[in-house]
């Protein structure tokens, strides 16, 4: 099975003395993240009240939760952003209550939507044999706006970046990883073997994966090691892993300060560059120069939403939009070409990808905290799995209602959609807020010898 998401398959500073503690993880398991959150990534958390007496250096590692997810589970919480002159004078005020970043939550799904109108409408390929036509086809006026639908991963990158620099704040490096693996796993087994099942019927007109690439697919490294994909969207959870890889090892190992994250965020940006002029295959899986920009950008925006304006933390988001406009052009435009299917002009790419950043960057600043509507709770829990399913069960729910039962096709587009949501719904109910409270105990639990 061939199948993409939109994109190719492919100055240190001084920190204030004193500034309050990340957030503590809550029974939610982790923050909305990108795409896993991505695109995928992600459950959201809940923070702790700062205590201004913490020090950046010596972070209080938060002990790990073992209670089960509640429904809905509970949004990213954070501190209360810090003003200017807070930040640069060391101090934080200590607030009275968490801040709900629910917006964030809602701002995952509007890409989550993005990518599945993109893989609907706005490019050709298998779901062309579902409609029995091109996309262009079915909607000659809406497919152009639907083909900038895949830059919602460069939108999910940026929010992993900002939920996972708020989520391995102040955590042992134990603890980051079980809410890692414990979030990821267990709707991306599902899916496998949901997609799997579906496409080995008969009447399914579209190819299964061999029963052994099936078995890597659940390690979520089939890429690396040249397996096919059950699904089309995993090179994006490839591209979440090695950035929690590098977050991990050179930012939760040490103990997360904002001296440490800067420094990380330059290095990083640097390196990566360096590898795209190497052209070496070995920098570029390790340092990803085209997908580094967002990540970078999402953690320069949490340090803005930590410390407040801050010229060092918006140079980094800065750069990083510079940089992450230029492969989103790069690889994304070339001129109309059938065999492509984008026709998209540079201009529009350049807005998508800054849209992403600006939407961010208002919630970072609290410009979004009277959308605190409890539905969106919910929005940012379907997200995920909404996200692993909607592509290749899109292209046989497509194929049923449009070809066979004649539905027209926006009426098609939108019942898929709902239909993939009320099963990303079973998913988070069924296996999400079962398993993985199950699984992050048993990775947080202390063995005594």
């Amino acid at each position: 099975m061939t199948a993409t998401a939109g994109a190719p398959a492919t100055p240190s500073a001084t920190p204030p003395p004193g500034p309050a503690p990340g957030p503590a993880p809550g029974p939610g398991g982790g923050p909305a993240d990108a795409v896993g959150d991505m695109v995928g990534d992600a459950g959201p958390i809940s923070a702790a009240p700062p205590a201004s007496s913490a020090s950046p250096t010596s972070p209080t590692p938060p002990t790990p939760p073992t209670v089960a997810l509640p429904l809905p589970p509970a949004l990213p919480q954070t501190p209360a952003p810090a003003s200017a002159s807070a930040a640069a004078g060391g101090s934080r005020p200590a607030r009275s209550g968490p801040v709900r970043l629910r917006a964030l939550d809602g701002l995952r799904l509007l890409a989550a939507l993005m990518v599945a109108a993109y893989h609907y409408g706005g490019r050709d390929g298998e779901i062309s044999q579902a409609w029995g036509t091109s996309p262009r086809e079915q909607f000659p006026t809406a497919s152009s706006y639907f083909a900038y639908g895949c830059l919602g991963v460069q939108i999910f990158f940026v929010i992993s970046g900002f939920v996972i620099c708020m989520s391995g704040w102040g955590r042992p490096l134990r603890s980051f990883f079980a809410s890692r693996v414990s979030r990821l796993y267990p709707a991306y087994w599902a899916a496998i073997l949901i997609i799997t099942a579906v496409f080995a019927l008969p009447w399914v007109a579209f190819k299964s994966v061999s029963p052994s690439d099936t078995l890597v697919n659940l390690t979520m490294l089939q890429q690396p090691l040249g397996a096919d994909r059950v699904l089309g969207v995993c090179w994006t959870l490839w591209a979440e892993l090695r950035f929690y890889a590098l977050f991990a090892l050179f930012v939760v190992l040490p103990g997360a300060n904002r001296q440490r994250v800067v420094l990380f965020c330059a290095v990083w940006t640097l390196g990566a560059a360096l590898a795209e002029a190497a052209n070496q295959p070995l920098l570029d899986m390790v340092l990803m120069p085209e997908y580094a920009p967002y990540f970078i950008g999402g953690i320069g925006l949490y340090l803005i939403h930590r410390y407040g304006h801050d010229a060092l933390a918006w140079g980094i988001v800065g750069i990083s939009f510079l940089i992450g406009q230029h492969y989103a052009v790069a690889r994304l435009w070339h001129a109309p070409n059938p065999s492509f299917f984008s026709y998209r002009p540079a201009i529009g790419i350049v807005a998508v990808v800054a849209f992403g950043y600006l939407a961010v960057a208002l919630i970072a600043l609290g410009k979004f905290q009277w959308a605190n509507w409890r539905w969106l709770t919910l929005a940012g829990a379907l997200t995920y799995p909404f996200y692993l399913v909607h592509e290749h069960l899109g292209w046989v729910v497509v194929g049923v209602l449009h070809r066979e039962l004649g539905l027209p096709s926006y009426a098609t587009l939108a019942l898929t959609i709902l239909l993939m949501l009320a099963l990303a719904w079973l998913l988070y109910r069924f296996v999400e807020q079962r398993l993985t409270p199950v699984i992050k105990k048993s990775l947080t639990a202390v063995r005594v010898r």
